[in-house]
């Protein structure tokens, strides 16, 4: 199912969103940086394969995105093909320039295989 425009414009333009992700019963919430690029929405974890949220979502892919009183649920998929890599980190550099180190560790070669497609459930 397609995301409707203006949930994807909201989520593409936020700061910051939390995640939801889960560990057996209990969802967990996690602040993360989103990005869009080609019409798809894409997340990394900055901590690599020791982000717990990266963790969990790789377990239990079914996450959902909340921004305010917004909440959309997807499917993250591991996204590590070159072509989806580059457009997030290109995405990544434009949407964050200015954010100095954080931004310096989300585009870390070592991490870059933690790319997820959100896809819309």
């Amino acid at each position: 199912m397609p995301l409707p425009p203006e949930t994807f414009r909201k989520l593409a333009s936020a700061k910051e969103v939390l995640i939801e992700t889960h560990n057996g019963e209990r969802p967990t919430k996690t602040i993360i940086w989103v990005v869009a690029a080609a019409g798809d929405l894409y997340i990394r974890s900055y901590r690599g394969d020791a982000g717990r949220w990266y963790q969990r979502a790789l377990a239990n892919p079914r996450v959902a995105l909340i921004l305010d009183d917004l909440r959309a649920e997807f499917d993250a998929v591991p996204a590590t093909d070159p072509r989806s890599v580059d457009l997030a980190s290109t995405a990544f550099r434009e949407k964050y320039a200015g954010s100095g180190r954080s931004l310096d560790a989300m585009l870390e070669p070592d991490l870059l295989h933690t790319t997820m497609r959100l896809s819309p459930r």
